[in-house]
């Protein structure tokens, strides 16, 4: 394998760096596992967190600011969670799950002070690249970006109409999304203060709804409109467009896209944000949520900006585990959580490490997937037996195949070739999606996936982050990202996703790649697969779900994980969760983490 993997790079790229590479476990100023003895492991603290995933670091950090003794327990020797950076071919770091940011809320950015701690974002534009496979030369794509005359051009291509509409569109999603955004940083709405509190618990579960009804007023940047500004609706924030804004909640994506657009290219473009880690297809009433969700971010102020992180999406949490571990939190590596300690009172009084030792807390606050932290590491006989079966419940379907692959060159699409000296185009920092020629083809996907089947032209995010970040790679080279869809998690006939069957695939996408930009297999010196299995194996994913449970309505908001436990608290006293499967929801948010913290703070006050 090395020996082949030499031969390669000295074709494309240099070869310096194959020799002497390791994935790093720890972080320059954090406390690890492996620091000195008075940052060793103590066995007492206020809280415990569990697992240091995004969410469970900036987790860490709030609870940490706010005077609370806590530590942070990861099992893996990387710290991150899904969001991290590992060498797995040699002189080639891959953002391995995760690989894209804008959803981060921004007051973590502010409050945390990330920038100091080294986080750097580079924004892309333009953002998003389709190229067509048509029988005409060149075959045409759709370029989208920050300028809205630009994107309009673009679109006009395919349909004038459509190019017309696009700010409106644009400006009428952003406003749904500027009512809801605020929901995000709130625990949801206390249903049962409403129902049975006092006067005054009522009044205050009521104010998290207050954001749906503040006036509308002043203006709001949106994505592709980012020098267009769209004027709020006069009175509620959702106003006289509640009735419309209901139906993108609710409806099938491709009926809303229909509504508004009839150039195929341009829907399906849109319609893959709807669909991007859920077993859905555009035409799967409440996608248009999903949609929502994946646009609700910002970078540098800029709504819907999505870019990369520089060194990889493990820098980002290299930042908050530097910000945690400068308010005193103590991070360690390789320490694997057993089970959750109860005292005969059955609340919370800490953790049991695989290794047997005991870490004592009055807190614990678990980035573990739902799933884990109610069946695997909570004691069965403590938890109310229909609060376990409506876990055993959720909806965990990945259609998900994550390829990590190190190429010697860039891919050359036959819609916008490469120039002779190789450098990175416009179009190699987009979101480039392959396999979207029309709506139907995400569908035909999806719909092999629901036999069992993996998709034979799946859908395909192809991302080169090092398009921007040339560091990742050695000179000449690019690490490339493909985020495909649909592959199920359990294949037809119960046949395993073993070596053959993994190959298959990635051979299957690697075919389609070739199609769009010829010499792409040529050019590929080593692939890290990572199907549903793999990813639940490796970063605790339930089902390789990236939202740790499906972004359906039916588990949302008042639902997230379950009806009556959406406030981050659990049936055990003390013991809360605090990562993407509790409100609101998955993507590198941190929102779960810094809610949870706040919750967890506060009881933590009362004891």
């Amino acid at each position: 394998m090395a020996a082949g993997l030499q031969a390669r790079l000295g074709t494309g790229c240099l070869s310096h760096c194959l020799w002497g590479w390791h994935v790093s476990p720890g972080l320059p100023g954090v406390r690890l596992a492996h620091a000195g003895a008075a940052d060793r492991l103590r066995r007492q603290y206020d809280a415990v967190v569990i697992g240091a995933g995004h969410n469970g670091l900036v987790a860490a950090a709030y609870l940490q600011r706010a005077g609370v003794r806590t530590a942070v327990l990861e099992k893996r020797h990387v710290l991150g969670g899904a969001a991290v950076t590992e060498e797995i071919v040699p002189g080639f770091k891959f953002s391995r799950a995760s690989y894209l940011l804008s959803l981060l809320r921004p007051q973590i950015y502010t409050e945390l002070e990330l920038q100091q701690h080294g986080l750097r974002v580079l924004r892309r534009d333009p953002y998003s690249f389709t190229p067509l496979l048509e029988d005409r030369s060149p075959p045409r794509s759709l370029l989208l970006g920050h300028n809205m005359v630009q994107t309009q051009q673009q679109i006009a291509q395919f349909s004038q109409k459509d190019a017309q509409a696009y700010p409106a569109y644009e400006a009428f999603m952003g406003g749904l999304v500027s009512a809801l955004d605020p929901l995000l940083d709130a625990p949801p709405v206390d249903t049962a203060a409403l129902g049975q509190g006092s006067l005054l618990q009522r009044l205050k579960a009521l104010q998290a709804l207050r954001p749906l009804l503040r006036p509308g007023a002043g203006s709001w940047p949106w994505h592709g409109c980012r020098s267009h500004t769209a004027s709020a609706p006069p009175g509620l924030a959702l106003g006289r467009q509640l009735p419309r804004y209901y139906e993108v909640l609710t409806a099938p994506i491709s009926k809303i896209l229909d509504q508004w657009f009839e150039s195929e290219p341009l829907k399906a473009t849109l319609a893959t944000d709807a669909v991007i880690g859920a077993m859905a297809s555009p035409y799967t009433p409440g996608s248009g949520y999903v949609l929502l969700h994946h646009v609700m971010g910002e970078l540098e102020g800029q709504r819907g900006a999505w870019g990369y992180v520089a060194g990889g999406m493990g820098a980002l949490s290299q930042a908050i585990a530097r910000a945690a571990a400068a308010l005193g939190a103590h991070i360690f590596t390789e320490k694997a959580v057993c089970h959750v300690l109860l005292g005969m009172d059955g609340r919370v009084q800490g953790v049991v490490l695989q290794d047997g030792t005991e870490v004592r807390s009055k807190l614990v606050l678990s980035n573990a997937s739902p799933q884990i932290t109610f069946l695997e590491l909570t004691p069965q006989e403590q938890l109310p037996k229909d609060f376990v079966q409506r876990i055993q419940q959720v909806d965990t379907r990945s259609p998900v195949t994550k390829i990590n692959v190190a190429v010697d060159r860039l891919p050359s699409f036959l819609a916008a070739p490469n120039t002779h000296d190789g450098q990175p185009l416009p179009h190699h920092q987009c979101s480039i999606h392959l396999n979207c020629e029309g709506t139907h083809l995400l569908h035909q996907a999806f719909t092999e996936a629901t036999h069992g089947h993996p998709s034979s032209r799946p859908m395909i995010e192809l991302c080169i982050p090092s398009a921007l970040d040339p560091g990742l790679a050695p000179q000449g080279c690019h690490v490339v990202s493909l985020f495909t869809q649909y592959t199920p998690s359990v294949l037809a006939g119960g046949k395993p996703w073993d070596e053959q069957a993994r190959n298959a695939y990635a051979d299957t996408v690697f075919d389609c790649i070739e199609a769009y930009a010829p010499g792409f297999k040529a050019s590929v010196i080593g692939r890290d697969i990572l199907t549903p299995p793999d990813l639940e194996r490796i970063f605790g994913l339930p089902g390789g779900n990236i939202f740790h449970g499906g972004m359906s309505l039916d588990q949302l908001y008042f639902a997230r994980p379950v009806p009556s436990y959406s406030g981050y608290r659990s049936p055990i006293p003390g013991l809360y969760l605090c990562g993407s499967g509790a409100h609101p929801g998955g993507g590198v948010m941190g929102a779960a983490g810094r809610n949870a913290a706040w919750v967890a703070l506060e009881d933590f006050r009362r004891l």
